[in-house]
């Protein structure tokens, strides 16, 4: 199978303006994410999805190869489904968001890993256990359930499962009873082409998840559980928290 890295990108966020551009580790947010992407054994290619010209100097000036996508787009998945019509020589095509620099490139594989173990499946992601009870009360954490073969049974801001009774040892338990849903999503290129074309779901509208669209129109997605969560950066704290987390490991 050839894999394909897409880095979806861009210059307008609400909440963080203008992060992929942030660079007070002497990297751009950008970079991060994509030399967290180099880092995958899996993967062929690597590129990253911009509708801004900036971005796509910024991403030629570390040697990354970008392309210019439609403005109008609604969602990273569009973005990345532009570029994958491009993409025919490609089966799976990875969906990195562009503020996960520290995604681990061991998820990113198991991810892929999937369709070889199961060959029916046209979508994968990444959950971790959930330890932190703060976590679950956090809208911006994302949890999902899965059945026993390991695929989504629902994704949710709120709790899911949410317990009758609450025990403290409910977040230390092995196999974990709450997951985190990662940042990140493989597809087979062809499902990715129509489900871009699908139209938002109800569910996907009010919950504001796109994988939700997914799962309500009667498509199986594999999670791939991992030990460790990668922190997305939506926010100026969550950019600090990154930066220092950097200077630690990095002196």
């Amino acid at each position: 199978m050839k894999v394909a890295i897409v880095i979806p990108a861009r210059l307008g966020s609400t909440r963080l303006p203008r992060k992929m551009l942030l660079a007070e580790t002497g990297k751009t947010l950008l970079e991060h994410t994509f030399r967290a992407a180099q880092s995958s054994q899996a993967a062929q290619k690597i590129l990253i999805a911009t509708d801004d010209v900036a971005i796509a100097q910024t991403a030629a000036s570390f040697g990354a190869e970008a392309i210019l996508t439609d403005p109008s787009h609604q969602s990273g998945t569009e973005r990345v489904a532009e570029v994958a019509r491009r993409l025919t020589d490609c089966d799976l095509i990875v969906n990195l968001q562009g503020d996960e620099p520290e995604m681990d490139s061991g998820a990113i594989d198991q991810a892929i890993g999937v369709f070889r173990e199961f060959p029916e499946a046209l979508v994968s992601t990444v959950a971790c256990p959930i330890r932190d009870r703060r976590l679950l009360d956090d809208p911006s954490c994302v949890k999902v359930v899965l059945d026993h073969r390991g695929r989504a049974l629902y994704f949710s801001r709120s709790w899911i499962p949410h317990p009758r009774q609450w025990h403290d040892d409910m977040l230390t338990s092995d196999p974990p009873i709450f997951l985190q849903h990662l940042g990140l999503y493989v597809y087979r290129r062809e499902f990715l082409l129509s489900f871009a074309d699908l139209a938002a779901s109800p569910l996907e509208r009010c919950e504001s998840l796109e994988q939700l669209r997914v799962l309500q129109a009667g498509h199986a997605i594999w999670v791939t559980v991992v030990a460790h969560s990668s922190k997305g950066i939506d926010t100026p704290e969550d950019y600090q928290a990154f930066v220092t987390r950097y200077r630690q490991r990095h002196g």
